[in-house]
């Protein structure tokens, strides 16, 4: 199985790191193709910018809300300095919609066709990540809006464009997902209200809305106040769900023997 994992924390000397490397070692181990994007060590931008709603615009839109959208404003906007916003408006004149999008479109972000084009590539994906404020943390939402775009990780019916939630349509076959996250708190901490509102973010409109056919969320809780053999435990946890990641979930789950690592 080809997995993508997405890592999210800016210390490679993180207990979180040392998390990826045994979950990578189980992956290996079990003979699947990992990949890795460090969204650190590339300088991922996760801010939504102007450029990004390129993403969010196409052909199959309705009519009335591609005009709502007065894209011809957009695109004159977007132009930079004199010359170019007069260039742009001269182009405009006798553009059709169509045309606009068209044009729109070309200008897609690098950034984040290279994710998409690893995404796509991936039969299952992974994410590793501390939680911040009872989510993800920033860099890996801003991954998640740039990268999940319309067309891309899930789509529109005409209802959904005029609000209704059950016209989206989801995009992606990936068979599985796995969110291995570090907490600050205790368990009971996300448990009740908490637990039930994260997983409706993260697990399920994240991931299950746009197609993920399985997801699965792990938590090493309070790993900065537990003890060192709670730490190895979550170390050996994080081996066997990458050796078993393509396991059911009740087979039997084999103990490797780690090294304790320190925070």
């Amino acid at each position: 199985m080809k997995v993508l994992t997405v890592f999210a924390h800016p210390s490679p000397a993180s207990f979180c790191a040392a998390l990826l490397e045994q979950f990578t070692r189980g992956l290996t181990d079990a003979g699947h193709t990992s990949t890795l994007v460090d969204l650190y060590a590339i300088d991922f931008d996760p801010v939504f910018r102007t450029e990004d709603f390129a993403n969010y615009v196409n052909e199959d839109i309705p009519a009335d809300v591609l005009e709502r959208m007065d894209l011809k404003t957009y695109v004159l906007d977007a132009a930079r300095g004199r010359l170019q916003r007069f260039l742009a408006a001269r182009w405009l004149r006798d553009r059709s919609v169509a045309e606009v999008v068209k044009l729109i479109r070309t200008r897609r972000p690098a950034d984040v066709t290279a994710q998409q084009r690893m995404v796509a590539s991936a039969d299952a994906l992974a994410f590793v990540a501390p939680v911040i404020w009872m989510g993800f943390p920033a860099i890996l939402r801003g991954w998640f809006e740039r990268v999940f775009t319309l067309g891309f990780a899930y789509d529109l019916r005409p209802e959904g464009w005029r609000g209704d939630l059950g016209g989206r349509v989801p995009l992606l076959r990936h068979e599985k997902a796995l969110i291995i996250s570090t907490t600050l708190f205790d368990a009971a901490a996300y448990s009740g209200a908490i637990g039930a509102a994260m997983k409706t973010l993260m697990d399920d409109f994240a991931l299950r809305y746009p197609g993920v056919k399985s997801v699965e969320h792990v938590y090493f809780h309070s790993v900065s106040a537990v003890d060192a053999a709670t730490r190895q435990g979550y170390l050996e946890r994080a081996y066997r769900l990458g050796k078993d990641f393509a396991a059911p979930r009740s087979a039997p789950v084999p103990r490797a023997g780690l090294a304790a690592v320190s925070p």
